[in-house]
């Protein structure tokens, strides 16, 4: 997939295109919906499928206090709109004076100019140009002046709850609660918080439990304090690699007991000692929140509980073939 960082980016002699448009923060299903039908019309076009989306998230810039936490990293976000198909990726710099363009301007100077788009497939609710002036219709009526199509989807949802829509808001607020088996129903997996293994406390390998602790400058949002039942994905290694994806019990929190005050995301590979990750990229996917964070009284009680969190794990994680 090609990544462009700006109009420059792109190739003069890039011919015909399919685009959307869109944050796309957790690249979840109801954005798969809209970019898999942009994949879909540029084939039957002989075009190439591309997404527009941009960086930081517009309200990060127009209403900073009201700025929602980010799902997905750019790279995060990137790679995922790849899994989908599409061939190419503009990323347009969202700052004030990008936010001013007219929704005509926007057009001809992304979609029309640079991009040189025969169609553009985008949700009934897509707003954009100064203020959000611009919809659908807006969309439909530069389409006309300016010789593309439009495709309008309707929102996708929850079959079975009336009204419900897949969206990063609900997303988001899912995560937070830690609720993390409903928030892979969104995305069509489970969510992923990946960094480097760093060194920390040691006290889960003196305990018998050792863990491999994700840096701080971890990509992706870091669900609820608690335990969860888990994967932890060896990036580094190859995909068909037997050791790539690990079952684990996955810790976030301060470690109250030991009255820690960074919050951390640490991961215990189920029945492995031997493992050395320091250094490696890891992935830690959430499968299913087992309890919260508890601060206990004495090391015996948390050596238990971790052994019932460990059984319950094992149990969940048994039926469950790693994403």
């Amino acid at each position: 997939m090609q990544r462009w960082y700006g109009l420059d980016d792109i190739p003069a002699d890039l011919g015909p295109t399919v685009v959307t448009l869109g944050n796309f923060d957790g690249v979840h299903r109801g954005h798969r919906e809209v970019l898999t039908r942009v994949v879909r019309e540029a084939a039957e076009r002989g075009a190439v499928p591309v997404a527009v989306t941009f960086e930081p998230h517009p309200v990060a810039v127009l209403y900073p206090d009201r700025a929602p936490a980010a799902v997905m990293s750019l790279e995060q976000r990137l790679d995922a709109l790849a899994s989908v198909g599409v061939g190419a990726v503009l990323v347009l710099r969202f700052t004030t004076e990008f936010a001013q363009q007219t929704p005509e301007d926007f057009v001809r100077a992304t979609f029309v100019d640079a991009l040189h788009a025969t169609a553009v497939v985008v949700g009934k609710d897509t707003r954009f140009g100064v203020r959000n002036s611009g919809d659908v219709e807006t969309l439909r009526a530069l389409g006309a002046l300016h010789g593309f199509g439009v495709v309008a989807l309707d929102d996708i949802g929850e079959a079975e709850v009336e009204g419900a829509r897949w969206s990063s808001t609900q997303l988001r607020a899912e995560l937070l609660a830690g609720k993390v088996g409903h928030a892979a129903q969104i995305l069509g997996r489970p969510h992923r918080v990946s960094g480097t293994v760093v060194h920390g406390d040691h006290r889960g390998r003196e305990l018998g439990y050792p863990t491999a602790n994700l840096s701080q400058d971890h990509e992706g949002l870091v669900p609820a304090d608690g335990v969860y039942a888990g994967w932890l994905v060896r990036l580094d290694l190859d995909t068909s690699a037997t050791d790539r994806a690990l079952p684990a019990a996955v810790s976030v929190g301060t470690n109250p007991t030991f009255d820690g005050q960074q919050r951390r995301v640490e991961a215990y590979v189920l029945d492995r000692t031997d493992l050395d990750l320091y250094g490696e990229r890891v992935a830690v996917e959430f499968v299913s929140l087992l309890r919260p964070t508890l601060r206990f009284d004495s090391i015996e009680a948390l050596v238990e509980q971790m052994a019932q969190d460990v059984d319950r794990c094992r149990e969940i994680l048994s039926a469950i073939v790693p994403s």
